[in-house]
């Protein structure tokens, strides 16, 4: 079964549910969202019923949105545990100490960031909400003298984004202090299947303007990250899937590796593959298999026949985060031709209410390895130069 909330359902995804005819639990907001009564459609007290009464249930959600729900009327299971497992970095840091003993993390609530003793943490670290999403309210911390401004800029953000989500999706009254993970950044799409094996459905490599850079704006995959990376990545799934003993459960991960060749996980994201209706539909404009029908009917891809005729290919998502230093409802127009222009070959273009979100939508591309200059353009970006401005 699949909930859909806020903030954003795909053309993609929709299309995906009419065709497979995947039931959509029928809640206020799908309704809202424009599912309406259709042969899929299931009550939210058929919802619960079926869960109690089947012992393989699939369930995935197009947001963190839903696990409110979730916590609430599936209390009877063990998946609103198994979700916060994952959802609250600090119990997912305790999961996985066996794994990495020597890994410093610390929890503090924010009304103590002021009194914190910065001089008692090792430097660098990374400050984050304990559930956050899509990189709102990270910092990174390099040197001490850092520390007054970050705060305020922590304080700052929070009033922005307090009301765009949620608590089971964002919160701000805790923060995790963990060190700053060092190497190449990596994210993964994978389900665990009913015997709790991870199956890996896309990778991508998401790469960063420079050091202090901790934005979400490029993401790549392409035949040589994921034949690489492949291997390495399930086996790490699989110590994940014994430590935590989840089955049927759908994570978007998101992980670094050092140089020496050691995995360090940033967090891993229940029941749903990247947000906004992204990675997993990408998955589908590049590869041409289709990322929540591979899970529903619990199928692994066929890599060597898949990435066959992939090479010198980049796919890249690119968020087009406000990154303009504007308010959203100081801008009148965001020039998406002229953002157009600038690739060779685009696949998909999202566009997002800015007023409501800070994002102006999300691009997918086809670029040749030759071309990669286009993709190094946006990435250091701050996108003025596609605003109009009230005067």
């Amino acid at each position: 079964m699949i909930f859909v909330d806020k903030p954003y359902i795909s053309d993609f995804f929709r299309q995906t549910i009419t065709e497979n005819r995947f039931p959509v639990v029928k809640t206020p907001m799908a309704r809202e969202l424009g599912f309406h009564d259709k042969p899929y459609f299931l009550d939210e007290d058929q919802a619960i019923e079926l869960v109690r009464s089947c012992q393989d249930i699939r369930i995935y959600t197009t947001s963190e949105n839903s696990i409110g729900w979730i916590a609430q009327h599936l209390s009877f299971t063990d998946l609103p545990e198994k979700i916060d497992l994952f959802k609250n970095k600090a119990k997912f840091r305790d999961l996985i100490q066996p794994l990495y003993p020597d890994f410093f993390f610390q929890e503090v609530v924010l009304s103590d960031l002021d009194t914190l003793h910065i001089e008692d943490i090792p430097l660098p670290f990374v400050i984050k909400p304990a559930v956050g999403f899509f990189s709102m309210a990270v910092y990174k911390v390099t040197h001490a003298d850092q520390w007054e401004s970050i705060k305020g800029s922590i304080k700052a953000e929070i009033q922005r984004v307090q009301n765009l989500y949620p608590p089971e999706v964002m919160n701000t009254s805790s923060f995790i202090i963990e060190q700053c993970i060092e190497g190449d950044e990596f994210a993964i799409d994978a389900y665990y299947d009913a015997a709790g094996k991870p199956v890996i459905l896309n990778i991508y490599s998401h790469i960063f303007s420079s050091d202090t850079d901790v934005s979400d704006r490029v993401y790549l995959s392409s035949k040589e990250i994921i034949e690489e990376n492949i291997d390495q990545f399930t086996d790490f799934l699989s110590r994940i899937g014994e430590l935590s003993g989840v089955k049927n459960f759908p994570v978007h991960v998101e992980i670094r590796r050092d140089g020496g060749g050691i995995i360090l996980p940033i967090e891993i994201n229940p029941m749903r593959f990247g947000g906004w209706c992204t990675t997993a539909d990408m998955t589908s404009f590049a590869y041409g298999f289709n990322s929540y029908e591979y899970y529903f009917s619990q199928k692994r891809p066929d890599w060597p026949a898949v990435l066959k005729d992939k090479g010198g290919k980049l796919y890249a998502i690119i968020v087009l985060d406000n990154s303009t230093g504007v308010a959203g409802d100081e801008i009148t127009a965001f020039d998406y031709d002229t953002l157009l222009a600038n690739f060779d070959s685009p696949l998909d273009l999202r566009k997002i209410d800015y007023r409501q979100y800070p994002v102006f939508g999300f691009l997918f591309t086809e670029t040749r390895k030759e071309r990669f200059s286009e993709i190094q353009a946006i990435l250091t970006s701050d996108l003025k130069e596609y605003i109009s401005c009230k005067m």
